[in-house]
């Protein structure tokens, strides 16, 4: 083999090393970034607009500028996830969560739901099979009377049907 056959690929090697390298140092920044937006949107703001932290877009909100710092705070201390999420709940309170803990008397709000579909479905079966279930009118058959017996019901119920 000459050199020229091992140029190319010793150029091409480089140049793969060279862009793992370049991605490597662009995403070992975004650690921090993807745990402020996944913490970001676990938390809501407190200003009363029942939106997500990261997505609170009141002009002058007094609460999601210092929130948005109290988390970049936090991830830059080298705060773990819950330990920045437990540090929001004391000192907003448990609104401040997006979604409920699973412990404690939250588990009713993660099992309320599904137990009420549940529940709903099975009325909603019960109720169906209770219609398939009852006896429907049948009509009744034509009588087979003679003109004579017919006007003389009909007399019959106009002296009854009277004043």
């Amino acid at each position: 083999m000459n050199l020229e056959t091992h140029n190319p690929r010793l150029f091409l090697r480089i140049a793969q090393l060279a862009l793992v390298a370049t991605l490597a140092m662009l995403f070992l920044g975004a650690g921090t970034d993807a745990r402020f937006d996944k913490l970001g949107h676990q938390l809501m703001c407190v200003c009363g607009c029942n939106q997500v932290l990261l997505e609170c877009n009141h002009v002058g909100c007094q609460y999601s500028d210092r929130m948005r710092q109290e988390l970049t705070a936090g991830l830059e201390r080298g705060d773990s996830d819950s330990l920045v999420l437990q540090s929001f709940v004391q000192k907003y309170g448990n609104t401040v969560l997006a979604a409920p803990t699973s412990s404690g008397f939250n588990v009713v709000a993660w099992i309320t739901p599904f137990a009420i579909f549940i529940i709903a479905c099975g009325l909603t079966v019960w109720i169906v099979r209770a219609w398939k279930a009852r006896t429907l009118a049948q009509p009744v058959a034509r009588p087979n009377l003679s003109s004579e017996e017919l006007d003389a019901l009909r007399k019959k119920a106009r002296q009854e049907t009277e004043f």
